[in-house]
């Protein structure tokens, strides 16, 4: 219904149509300065540097062995291979040279309204582009970046795209894990990560831990509509690229660590991993188990709970300092 000549608006008397319009103008504002839902992590994408290797690893050995689907160039050849860990959630295989971020390609997170997100982005300052796009999959996405340069992308799943086509399917008893957890990946200036991801995304912090008791080494923070969560790595150095795939990680919940150890050294598959299946304790006290696939990403297999149901205690150790002398 129109705002009529007359009408008042709290304190304020409208006096004309450019005044009702402008309150409009305002209200839709706001609105879009109210941050949407974001439902958890979509995918993490990495580059690799032989896609038959990178299958016999992701496919063969952690047992994803049916494709969705693929995305191929002009001539043919395959660009981007799908790893389904469920319905919501895929690893993305970029057959693509490594540029900025080592062998991290983007990490990407999904909202229940990505017109909305990037109105709202605009708002707090973030760039963004002027539209969201469509995805060759078929479903809404646009991009942006965050303090440390990764390349966040903001997804949108569509009725019609190929994702929900394959809803139900491709998804065999064989994987390994049905749950990515969390992704991990460097950051440098945890105070501008936390005025990001917490101030800007909504992201709740829920612990800190430290490898050497002097300095923090992880922070952990979950999106604010799900259990989903990314692990800031902190570092007082930036190791070089090809070191990066230890930090820059992706974390698959299994219920049991020696269940999931003992079904990988039974795999036919398991003559191709050269490197050792141990279960190690983290300092958040949970039963892990890291893999590396063929270009040294680290792929975790972690158990939800703590060795004793006990919570880890938060660190309050300070962030690495940065530069020489750290």
């Amino acid at each position: 219904m129109p705002i009529e000549p007359g009408t008042r608006v709290g304190a304020y008397e409208i006096v004309g149509p450019l005044c009702a319009a402008l309150i409009g103008a305002v209200a839709l504002q706001g609105q879009a300065q109210m941050r949407p839902r974001i439902l958890g992590v979509a995918h993490v994408a990495f580059y690799v540097s032989d896609l038959a290797k990178a299958r016999a690893f992701y496919k063969g050995f952690l047992g994803f062995d049916e494709e969705p689907f693929t995305l191929k160039r002009s001539d043919g050849s395959e660009r981007i291979v799908f790893i389904k860990i469920n319905d919501q959630q895929y690893l993305e295989l970029f057959a693509e040279a490594p540029k900025n971020d080592g062998r991290l390609n983007h990490i990407s997170i999904y909202t229940d309204d990505a017109e909305r997100m990037r109105a709202y982005l605009s708002a707090k300052s973030v760039k963004v582009p002027d539209k969201v796009g469509k995805g060759q999959t078929g479903n809404l996405n646009f991009n942006i970046t965050d303090p440390d340069g990764h390349t966040i992308e903001i997804v949108e799943y569509q009725a019609d795209s190929w994702t929900t086509r394959e809803a139900g399917r491709y998804m065999p008893g064989s994987r390994i894990a049905t749950h990515l957890l969390h992704a991990g990946f460097l950051v440098g200036d945890l105070d501008k990560a936390v005025q990001f991801y917490n101030g800007i995304l909504g992201f709740q912090e829920f612990w800190r831990g430290s490898g050497s008791g002097r300095f923090l080494s992880w922070v952990n923070t979950r999106v604010p509509d799900d259990e989903d969560y990314v692990e800031f790595m902190l570092y007082s150095q930036l190791p070089p690229a090809d070191q990066r795939g230890t930090r820059n990680h992706v974390s698959l919940t299994v219920p049991d660590a020696q269940h999931a150890v003992d079904e990988l050294k039974s795999r036919a598959a398991r003559v191709s991993y050269t490197r050792d299946i141990a279960i190690q304790v983290g300092v958040n006290r949970k039963r892990q188990v890291n893999l590396f696939d063929p270009d040294g990403t680290r792929i975790e297999l972690m158990e939800p709970n703590t060795i004793d149901g006990t919570p880890a205690l938060s660190s309050t150790a300070p962030p690495p300092r940065q530069g020489p002398g750290s």
